[in-house]
């Protein structure tokens, strides 16, 4: 994959995105110094390069009743194409898992999950994560506090 090379009004740009997407173009252009349709031009080239993925909201699941966040390790057996592309596929469609990463070490899985209450995790474990195909052992951390959650990437 490509690097993309940001001059000083791109970096702007992105880090003014970053912190408030549904800023309008306006005040954006208005933020970096930019005559509108420059700016509108640069976060256009920025959405073609791929740079900047989507354009989003992000809510706060505690709001909605979702008072615990879990982290857990999935083990899968055996570990081979066929048991993670069948995982990938279940994890998928269970709205209660927000992120997914395959990663390295003994577990082929890290997911972070939401639940509303403790009992709703300890059910959402048994009647779905350990009904996934070729599950065999869930490691599970849960959240106590949270000291820094941002989706903000450096750009220096």
């Amino acid at each position: 994959m490509n690097k993309i090379h940001l001059d000083e009004y791109d970096k702007k740009i992105v880090e003014l995105l970053q912190q408030d997407s549904s800023i309008s173009n306006i005040d954006l252009s208005k933020k970096i110094g930019l005559a509108p349709s420059s700016c509108l031009l640069r976060v256009k080239n920025l959405r073609e390069q791929k740079l900047l993925k989507q354009f989003t909201v992000i809510v706060d699941e505690k709001l909605l009743g979702f008072e615990i966040t879990c982290f857990a390790k999935v083990y899968i057996s055996p570990l081979n194409k066929e048991a993670t592309t069948a995982f990938i596929e279940q994890a998928n469609m269970i709205p209660e898992i927000v992120e997914c990463y395959t990663i390295t070490g003994d577990a082929a899985f890290l997911l972070k999950i939401v639940a509303k209450s403790f009992e709703y995790y300890r059910n959402f474990i048994f009647d779905k994560l350990l009904n996934i195909p070729f599950v065999s052992n869930i490691d599970t951390s849960i959240v106590v506090s949270a000291e820094k959650d941002t989706n903000r990437i450096p750009l220096n």
